[in-house]
């Protein structure tokens, strides 16, 4: 018993797993006194919860950052000079920005109470040789667990008992067709997804009963491994949020040292302690970019909205932005990449090849031979194949609110529709040919056969379908399409189905037998030969429609995608062609395909070394996607990682950005991905990462924007401490002017309208700062134009004989005006507001008029006079205001054309 944890199940027959948990028998199962023992030396069947951080360090982590401490020194300046409107408005945008924060954290934090929750279920168990009921947590080894269709697996189980099971394990390992399981011991160890004698917690029964013994309970299962793999994941910063503390760090520096070196100076010259005091503090306000933080917060939830109308859900504010930054997308294939919905492409009957139009569950498409439609009914070998799928099923086919629903297995659904293609009515066939045996699929056997009673042609008939080699073997005739019969070429046959094999179609064999009106039941005996070879069915989960052009809009982008799925590598492969993952010539050179054998044998370097070459990864375990995710990222790579099961979330955790699927994903899957895709589709997330780059440009023309004021402002005020003058500007005029432009100029550039070549550019390195070298060019060269402007007219002003009030409105309306010209500078980083349309950004124009308005009061009204020391200036004092925003508009342009001509010699984006 100690060795439990070691045990191989998959590879002991029942008798021995028995015997290895020492419980008495599968119809007697433990005591309830043994029972009760097990549970206090084993524990509860639950997963391990890792403790939390209080509500109230989650909360000040969201403070504990350089841009916030700008903030709040900015709040305690503010307050410290009575401006308490002011130090309550910049408090508030800390408080806000901490808030979203907090929030966005407390849900990434939901996945394992999503996980427990899907382990916290009633089972079916036999103790003391009476079946119970009870809550699964106490659930303990060495219990017999009884399975039907519609359970959820209660712990991880050695299936001991069978009959047709059928078991959903796409959630944990991504194939996307039930497994059959069964009781016999396997000859080796397999991968997760061909423990055929195994069922794991938290997978789905669809069909058929069973005895299960359970084997691992709680956080030792294969869902508790995934548990402490998504604990263990790595939660990264995303490149903006890298990219902002960057840059805080070094905005805190800089407004640092001036305010020092401006008070310092005013020292050495002999003004006093409290006014170079106040100086400093003037010089550390203007320098401070209060706005910054909630324009990125405003800039990034607007990004949440326009992803919102485009099928994509953002559930962490930052993701918007990791979209655009992303340089490698890690796609599951089932219902993302493809439809998740089998559909028959290709029928064989006789020596015809048959093609199949239409696509999912919904029966509309037509038949053709050599590019020519064909009538069903004038093929009689064609009819009676698709008659042996239609009747030799177990599936369901309706139609519910304007959508083709299916019941059952996804393969008969798909049999189903291809026959109600061809005009064959099941309802109106299963009267006709009432069923009266079967013989189940079963895996040793594989294949499945239905006997029916013909009342017309007083002969019973038996339809059988199953694997191609089991099929053949038992033919000697084939049907061809006049009705005649033949004897069968089987080695023709096989290498047709080993030709759509290869192309990754799952192919199925059908064949009948007739019987006479008393023959009642079916067996083995009476299917092992003399059976009438009538075809093979050929299907596929096809491509999502639109998949092909979002993957080319990606490679195009500069972003990789790559496949990683839990099929089979031929499956993989062909849909990974078909969707231009992977070229016709990488198909020939052995499909650069790795499988989750392959991937287990490399070393991590060993993988780092060939993954860039890879674009199909197939039969992946969780461990295998998070390693996979990992090596990525050690390639510097920024990874968007698509997934909809409970075995993706530890590399949803991990990857930059996680997605989840909105109808096929799991709770789990849900709550750790950042993005949920509505429509899960693939396109979706193409649309995303346009957006997310269109937020990211608007975020960098915002702060392009804003810093030349505030480093204008500092500059002005450090220039006149060095020459000894008066301040041209206060520090309640510098609060005035960052706050009121902040929220009704630079936000309105949130609104801009995504460039034409976004789509067209390479990915961002995640080691670029978020300011390129250009653009602090451009920043400072704007800054001083500010800075001289209306230094220039202030000292003018005093010399002219006006009062200080006059020339420090001056001063202030020239750094207004100057940001209103250069606002329509920054509408495009590359390009003339004439190229991107001047009316494009509606929001721009009411900005600027609404900013009008408001600096007209601030200079006309006597009560802003009062509170901001202001005064009103003469219809004339405009003219000159006005020409030095116009010169700042038009020197900006040119340096626009200048620099954009030398980048776009060298393949280089402003933007870096």
């Amino acid at each position: 018993m100690e060795s439990l944890q070691k045990t191989q199940w998959t590879l002991l027959s029942p008798k021995e797993a028995l015997s290895q948990t020492q419980t008495p028998s599968d119809t007697q199962g433990l005591s309830e006194d043994e029972a009760s023992l097990r549970q206090e030396k084993y524990g509860k069947n639950a997963l391990v919860q890792k403790k939390r951080k209080s509500l109230f360090l989650i909360f000040l982590d969201e403070i504990n950052q350089p841009l916030i401490y700008i903030l709040l020194g900015a709040g305690f300046i503010t307050a410290f000079l009575g401006e308490w409107v002011d130090s309550a408005v910049i408090f508030g945008v800390v408080l806000a920005n901490a808030t979203i924060g907090f929030l966005q954290e407390i849900k990434a934090l939901n996945s394992i109470e999503a996980l427990s929750k899907m382990m916290n279920q009633e089972a079916t168990v036999i103790r003391g040789g009476k079946k119970q009921r009870i809550e699964s947590s106490n659930l303990t080894i060495g219990d017999i667990v009884v399975l039907q269709s519609g359970d959820r697996v209660p712990a991880d189980l050695r299936i001991i008992k069978s009959k047709e099971l059928q078991v959903d394990e796409s959630s944990l390992t991504g194939e996307s067709i039930s497994t059959t399981k069964q009781i016999e011991a396997l000859s080796e160890e397999a991968i997760l997804a061909e423990q055929s004698n195994m069922a794991f917690s938290s997978t789905l029964v669809t069909y058929g009963i069973a005895t299960g013994l359970v084997t691992t309970i709680g956080n030792e299962t294969q869902i508790g491994k995934i548990n402490q793999m998504i604990a263990s994941a790595d939660v990264l910063d995303t490149p903006l949020t890298k990219q902002i503390a960057a840059f805080s760090n070094w905005m805190l520096y800089i407004i640092l040292g001036f305010a020092g070196v401006t008070f310092v100076i005013g020292l050495l010259r002999g003004e006093s302690t409290l006014n170079m005091f106040m100086a400093a503090v003037a010089l550390a306000v203007g320098a401070i970019p209060e706005g910054l933080p909630a324009a990125m917060t405003i800039i990034l939830a607007i990004g949440v909205s326009k992803m919102a109308k485009r099928n994509a859900v953002i559930r962490k504010l930052p993701a918007v932005e990791t979209l655009g930054s992303t340089s490698v997308i890690c796609s599951d294939k089932t219902g993302t990449l493809t439809q998740n919905q089998m559909t028959v492409q290709h029928i064989l009957v006789g020596k015809n090849h048959i093609e199949v139009s239409g696509t999912g569950y919904a029966p509309e498409g037509d038949f053709s031979q050599e590019q020519s439609i064909i009538q069903v009914n004038e093929n009689i070998a064609l009819q009676k194949c698709l008659l042996a799928g239609l009747l030799c099923n177990d599936a369901r086919l309706f139609l519910k609110e304007d959508t083709w629903k299916i019941e059952g297995d996804p393969t008969e659904a798909a049999l189903l529709t291809v026959a109600q293609k061809a005009d064959l009515d099941a309802t109106t066939l299963h009267t006709q040919l009432p069923r009266i045996d079967i013989i189940p699929f079963e895996s040793q056997y594989q294949y499945m056969a239905t006997l029916h009673q013909d009342e017309e042609k007083q002969e019973n008939i038996a339809f059988v379908k199953g694997s191609v080699e089991q099929i053949l073997e038992r033919c000697q005739r084939v049907l061809m399409p006049k009705g005649n019969e033949k004897d069968i070429e089987q080695d023709f046959y096989t290498q047709q189905a080993n030709q759509m094999a290869s192309e990754g179609l799952r192919v199925l064999a059908f064949a009948c037998a007739t019987f006479p009106i008393g023959h009642k039941d079916i067996s083995h005996d009476d299917i092992t030969q003399n059976l009438t070879f009538l075809g093979l069915q050929a299907m596929i989960d096809p491509p999502r429609p639109g998949a092909i052009e979002a993957i080319r809009a990606c490679q195009e982008a500069g972003v990789a995608v790559k496949m990683i799925t839990g099929d089979h590598e031929l499956t993989a492969l062909a849909i990974a062609e078909k969707l231009n993952i992977i070229s016709t010539e990488q198909l020939k050179n052995d499909g650069k395909v790795l499988n989750g054998k392959q991937i287990s044998k490399l070393s991590d370097e060993a993988l780092r070394q060939c993954i860039d070459e890879v674009c199909v990864f197939a039969r992946v375990s969780p461990e295998d996607k998070l390693r996979l995710v990992k090596a990525l990222q050690k390639e510097d790579a920024i990874i968007a990682m698509t997934g909809d099961g409970v075995n993706d979330a530890p590399s949803l955790q991990q990857a930059n950005i996680g997605i989840s699927m909105g109808i096929t994903g799991t709770d789990v899957a849900k709550e750790t991905a950042d993005m949920i895709l509505v429509d899960d589709n693939f396109s979706s997330i193409t649309a995303a990462i346009e957006e997310g780059r269109g937020v990211y440009d608007n975020l960098i023309k915002f702060i392009t924007w804003t810093l030349p004021t505030n480093f204008g402002q500092g500059l002005i005020i450090m220039l006149a401490v060095i020459l000894g003058t008066k301040l041209p500007i206060l520090p309640v005029q510098i609060l005035w002017i960052n706050m009121t432009t902040a929220v009704l100029l630079g936000l309105m550039l949130a609104f801009e309208p995504k460039e034409p070549d976004i789509m067209q550019r390479s990915p961002r390195s995640p080691q670029a700062s978020i300011l390129s070298i250009w653009l602090i060019m451009r920043i400072t060269f704007v800054g001083v134009l500010l800075c001289i402007g209306a230094f220039v007219f202030f000292e003018f002003a005093l010399i002219q004989g006006e009062s200080q009030e006059i020339a420090r409105t001056k001063a202030v309306n020239i750094f207004v005006v100057g940001e209103m010209f250069f606002l329509f500078n920054c509408r495009s980083l590359n390009h003339t507001m004439f190229k991107i349309g001047v009316f494009s950004n509606s929001a721009v124009l009411l900005g600027v008029s609404a900013t009008i308005i408001l600096q007209l009061i601030y200079t006309y009204a006597p009560f802003m006079h009062l509170a901001f020391q202001s005064a009103s200036l003469s219809a004339s004092d405009w003219v000159p205001i006005l020409s030095i925003g116009l010169s700042i508009y038009l020197l900006v342009e040119l340096e626009k054309y200048l620099t954009y001509k030398y980048l776009q010699k060298r393949g280089k984006n402003i933007i870096g």
